[in-house]
């Protein structure tokens, strides 16, 4: 018997052309902003809850603790974007791709995430617990701390990151592919229905399975 296939994520390239620069953004909360590029801009501190962006390009713009509750990036490009503390909450993320992030503690729980690209960068913890997640795909990044507790995912994939601690508590998942991905530790064995990993990784798992179930090897 074939093994079953596992559902890539369909991601839908960002193309940005004709942007006009704005060296001096002043953002500003609940409003929308799109066609421009920022470029080692500030917005540190800012209040921009409910703050739209679309067909947006970030280069080296500081978020840092900027209040970004329930915003929204549509057809961004992000890169190299800072922020120690990265509070973006019940946002929406819907065809983005991410380079080279710098997050200390990224809050962006309860968010919806369509089509959405992360590549390389270094992440102390990423909270995404009680997030829709479809068609993700994060790639060559560190993470010490993914949180996924509660998450509904479909076709997501992490392919060469290395994680400290990953949490699916409650999750529901589907097409979750986790080959290539070095971990640590799992939270929620019970919720990894849906998860595809490699023998090798399975022997990694084993240890922490028994001890679910409360088996002992001897």
């Amino acid at each position: 018997m074939k093994p079953a296939k596992v559902a890539s994520p369909r991601l839908s390239p960002v193309r940005l052309t004709e942007l006009r620069e704005d060296p001096a953004p002043d953002f500003r909360r609940g409003e929308r902003y799109d066609g421009a590029r920022y470029s080692r801009a500030a917005a540190d501190g800012l209040e921009l809850n409910g703050t739209d962006f679309a067909e947006c390009e970030f280069a080296g713009v500081s978020f840092n603790e900027a209040q970004l509750r329930g915003a929204s990036f549509k057809d961004c490009v992000l890169s190299e974007v800072y922020a120690p503390v990265f509070a973006a909450a019940r946002t929406t993320w819907r065809d983005v791709e991410i380079s080279s992030p710098r997050w200390g503690s990224a809050e962006v729980y309860e968010s919806g995430w369509q089509s959405v690209r992360i590549d390389g960068g270094k992440l102390d913890y990423l909270n995404l617990r009680g997030s829709k997640l479809n068609d993700v795909q994060i790639s060559d990044c560190i993470i010490n701390e993914l949180d996924l507790g509660s998450v509904t995912a479909n076709r997501v994939a992490l392919r060469n990151c290395t994680i400290g601690t990953l949490d699916f508590s409650g999750a529901k998942l589907k097409d979750f592919d986790l080959r290539t991905t070095d971990f640590r530790t799992i939270n929620g064995l019970e919720s990894l229905a849906g998860v595809v990993i490699d023998d090798y990784q399975l022997s990694l798992l084993a240890p922490l399975l028994a001890a679910h179930l409360g088996v002992r090897v001897l």
